[in-house]
């Protein structure tokens, strides 16, 4: 059973950089055949899909965030970070890791992570 648990800050100043880190347990990464992706729900606002890497370091980007938006992988921890730069109170959100088969179904999720912007 893969187990996902998001972990950085719960503030971040306005035009600093948020940085996530989600560990991996029960399962790798890197043979496991999933996409490893970041999600984040704004107060209010519906989920919002963010990024992944896949199990071989690919990496997917929403067009809107894309420019912003860096995720990347840590083989030799089992895990996955997100970088959002530039942010703004419109990045206050609960962000989520979560791994799945496709880009857009996922059969586990974090806890999630309040972070305020």
């Amino acid at each position: 059973q893969v187990q996902l648990q998001e972990s950085g800050p719960g503030l971040v100043k306005p035009s600093q950089t948020l940085s996530l880190t989600c560990a991996v347990s029960g399962g790798s990464i890197t043979t496991n055949s999933y996409f490893w992706t970041w999600i984040r729900q704004p107060p209010g606002k519906g989920l919002e899909w963010m990024g992944a890497v896949s199990f071989s370091g690919n990496t997917f980007y929403s067009p809107s965030l894309r420019s912003r938006t860096s995720v990347s992988r840590d083989t030799s921890k089992n895990q996955f970070t997100l970088q959002l730069s530039s942010v703004t109170p419109e990045d206050t959100a609960v962000y989520y890791c979560a791994a799945g088969e496709t880009l857009r179904h996922f059969g586990y999720w974090g806890r999630g992570t309040q972070v305020r912007a």
